[in-house]
């Protein structure tokens, strides 16, 4: 699984993650926190799709996608922006594959964390943690996509080789590619999406 799921220290650099944080924060800070997401998968966030970007960060985005894409990939038009916050966390869950194809991928802005993954059926059993630092890129894909639930856990539970790591507030760039199901298998997937607001 390691070739599949992964987390590669400072993918981004300081400025590089200054001129995205530049870019995005304005739209984030007119939205407020949720408490609740659409499928009870994240507690106190916010959240937005972008699909025009600077070219200093449409730069940025295509290292991304090219770093965990393959060359023929179809990829989702807009890059899914999700911030957290500081008390914030995201349960265990796997994301809808009427939404989202074989990988999601991102990098981590302003916080380290600690994304656990879980076997959906050997739940005590299959554990693996990923140590996400600020700046890095995390990558899920085959069974780490699929067959394991992830989460990423608030401060309390946040340690790393007998190490507390402090959480703060964190925002995503998240990355995906085009769901590979037909129309049929999508209307028959059972998961409803509440739409997120869109900015160019």
């Amino acid at each position: 699984m390691a070739q599949a799921c992964y987390v590669k220290k400072d993918f981004i650099t300081e400025a590089e993650e200054k001129s995205l944080l530049t870019e995005v924060e304005p739209h984030m800070k007119r939205l407020r926190y949720e408490k609740s997401h659409w499928d009870d998968a994240i507690h106190l966030y916010r959240e937005r799709e972008q699909r025009k970007w600077r070219d200093e960060n449409l730069d940025v985005i295509s290292r991304i996608r090219s770093e965990s894409f393959g060359a023929n990939t179809e990829h989702l038009t807009y890059v899914h922006i999700l911030d957290l916050h500081k008390d914030g966390v995201i349960k265990p869950h796997i994301d809808s594959i009427r939404y989202c194809g074989d990988v999601i991928t991102g990098v981590s802005l302003l916080s380290d964390a600690i994304m656990r993954l879980r076997h959906k059926d050997q739940k005590d059993e299959l554990v693996v943690d990923l140590l996400m630092p600020r700046r890095s890129l995390y990558r899920l894909g085959g069974p780490g996509r699929y067959d394991f639930t992830h989460e990423v856990l608030d401060e309390t539970e946040s340690v790393w080789q007998g190490q507390k790591v402090p959480r703060d507030r964190r925002i995503s760039i998240i990355c995906r590619d085009l769901p590979k199901l037909s129309n049929r298998a999508i209307q028959e997937e059972e998961i409803k999406l509440k739409p997120i607001p869109e900015e160019n």
